[in-house]
This record gives structure tokens, C-alpha cells and sequence, in this order.
């Protein structure tokens, strides 16, 4: 079983920075993506940026230029660091890894708040 363990949220300034970091364990498994998601009170969830086996990154337009998905394979562990952090990306942030192997299977962490205070 795939267990995600989220570290580095907190509060911080308009402006400001952050780094997030989520680190996948638990027995042998292949890693499709891994990528971090945000839920707003009162919003549905949505995917911040994601980074693909090969390297490849997608980020949603409000973050572009501003966050950078980053992913180190030999420890699993993925990051998001943010920089010019705005009072709109206030939301708990969830790591999310699909796997290949043994099962294609979507696992997610137990979400990290960031607070970003004008």
C-alpha cells in the first residue's frame, strides 16, 4: 500500500514563498505521475501542477510562472515550490501519485493547508 506523507505548508505573506514536499513509500511500485492538487472552503478540487515518469509537467494557468513542479526519482518524493504567493492560492494542497505497477491506482496524501495573508 502506497502511503504519501505532504510537509512544508504554513502561513505566509502575499508575495511570499513556500515549498512542498510529498514523499511516496510503502513496497515496490512503479510511478506513473505524481503531481499536487488544491481545495479552496466551498470549491471543488483542482489540479495545481502535475510531472510525468518522463519528466513532463503541466501546470494550471493561475500558477504558471509563479510554482515549479519538481521530482526526485530516486527518493519518490515530489515538490512544489511557489513563489509569489497570492491570498487566492489559500487552500489545503494534496499530493497524488498514480501508479503503474502492482495496479493502476490513484493514492493521495492527507493534504497540507497553505494560508497566504494580504
Amino acid at each position: 500500500q502506497v502511503q504519501l506523507v505532504e510537509s512544508g505548508g504554513g502561513l505566509v505573506q502575499a508575495g511570499g514563498s513556500l515549498r512542498l514536499s510529498c514523499a511516496a513509500s510503502g513496497g515496490f511500485f512503479t510511478i506513473n505521475s505524481m503531481g499536487w492538487y488544491r481545495q479552496a472552503p466551498g470549491k471543488q478540487r483542482d489540479v495545481v501542477a502535475s510531472i510525468s515518469s518522463g519528466g513532463g509537467t503541466n501546470y494550471a494557468d493561475s500558477v504558471k510562472g509563479r510554482f515549479t513542479i519538481a521530482r526526485d526519482n530516486v527518493k519518490n518524493t515530489v515538490y512544489l515550490q511557489m513563489n509569489s504567493l497570492k491570498p487566492e492560492d489559500t487552500a489545503v494542497y494534496y499530493c497524488n501519485l498514480i501508479s503503474d505497477f502492482p495496479r493502476k491506482y490513484s493514492y493521495w496524501g492527507q493534504g497540507t493547508q497553505v494560508t497566504v495573508s494580504s
